[in-house]
């Protein structure tokens, strides 16, 4: 599990996706929603746009992330 820094605002989940390299463009970003590898909290999330704060998990697969 990695820690990621963000600040108060937040962050979307498509471009949290490409920050950590999980996908390189944001056409990459639907594919990987719709195939339901992408965890927050726990819970299958398909909403590209879904705001994440302090405190969210992240998994893609076999690596985890959790904003700080």
């Amino acid at each position: 599990m990695t820690d990621i820094p963000i600040g108060p605002d937040g962050i979307r989940l498509g471009q949290f996706l490409k920050f950590v390299n999980a996908v390189e463009t944001g056409g990459e970003v639907k594919g990987l929603l719709e195939s339901g590898d992408v965890l927050v909290n726990g819970a299958i999330v398909v909403q590209r746009g879904r705001q994440l704060g302090v405190g969210d998990t992240i998994s893609v697969g076999k690596k985890t992330w959790t904003l700080a």
